[in-house]
């Protein structure tokens, strides 16, 4: 196994009856994901795709078990989705969500974390152990079980980075987008850590964009923990400042959280920086044949 989800992982899906919780609803059936239950005020005792759906989070959990909660529950009301999974003490909850007001995250993600549980996003693509389970929009097509773990702020490269290592027959041991909004429930150096500890990771692709400064401080803890080898590549080099890119955070102000930043405390903390998203696929496969031939 690596890291966050298992096969055997149960899945609550909040919102399912909707365009996009049915989709991807099947999606993750298709690839194996133990989808167990949805949730849908006023659609309960329905079902989707052969999911029972549910009034509550509460009854859903009461009756399936479901430790996993998928929210594709719209922006103005997804603050509520989330805190109701913790409630229920959801251990992983997964939050899609695009727009959530910053101010809402920081209480819900304060509540979260009382509760005991994790929160993967919001903004965020989900997550996947290739070949067991995939939680969220992800296209599991391009995935293949390996050794090299991602963790990305960015979805859309979070997909050019995995397919570029398929390409060249390098598989992943997990992928985590994090999500591009200013607070998230998780963060790189909580991912960097759990794939620092998984034995089935033997290499790190760290995939980060212009904005704050998590990547900053991922680079320190790269530099005092992370033993195992790790490119980086950065998106946002030519992008202007005081102009939000794309993600909520993805704005350079003051001066600070700009790509060259970023690139430098990468490279000071021992870090492989790359200019393109396959030439960080490249450089992962040749550090994992480099490792390969000490042994």
């Amino acid at each position: 196994m690596s890291i966050l989800v298992t096969g055997e992982t149960r899945v609550l899906v909040q919102n399912i009856t909707g365009d996009e919780g049915r989709f991807h609803t099947k999606q993750m059936l298709l690839y194996g994901t133990k989808v167990v239950a949805g949730t849908a005020p006023g659609h309960g005792g329905e079902d989707v795709e052969g999911v029972p759906v549910f009034e509550s989070v509460a009854e859903a959990v009461s009756a399936t078990g479901a430790d996993a909660a998928l929210s594709f529950v719209p922006a103005r009301f997804s603050a509520d989705a989330i805190v109701e999974a913790a409630d229920n003490l959801i251990p992983l909850i997964v939050c899609l969500s695009e727009g959530i007001p910053a101010l809402d995250m920081v209480k819900v993600c304060a509540h979260v974390k009382a509760k005991g549980c994790r929160l993967i996003g919001p903004n965020c693509p989900g997550l996947m152990v290739p070949g067991e389970c995939k939680i969220g929009i992800l296209p599991g097509n391009i995935f293949m079980p390996g050794p090299v773990g991602i963790v990305s702020r960015s979805g859309t490269l979070t997909y050019e980075i995995a397919a570029a290592l398929t390409k060249l027959g390098v598989g992943q041991s997990a992928c985590v987008g994090i999500g591009g909004d200013p607070i998230i429930g998780t963060t790189f150096i909580d991912i960097l850590a759990m794939l620092q500890a998984d034995p089935q990771t033997e290499a790190i692709a760290l995939i980060g964009e212009i904005g704050g400064s998590d990547e900053e401080e991922a680079a320190v803890f790269i530099a005092e923990n992370v033993t195992k080898p790790v490119a980086a590549f950065v998106a946002g080099r030519t992008a202007p400042p005081d102009r939000r890119m794309g993600h909520a955070g993805a704005i350079v102000t003051g001066g600070r959280g700009t790509a060259a930043d970023k690139m430098a405390a990468f490279e000071s903390a021992g870090v492989t920086v790359c200019e393109t998203t396959d030439e960080t696929a490249a450089m992962i496969a040749d550090m994992l044949r480099r490792k390969a031939a000490a042994r």
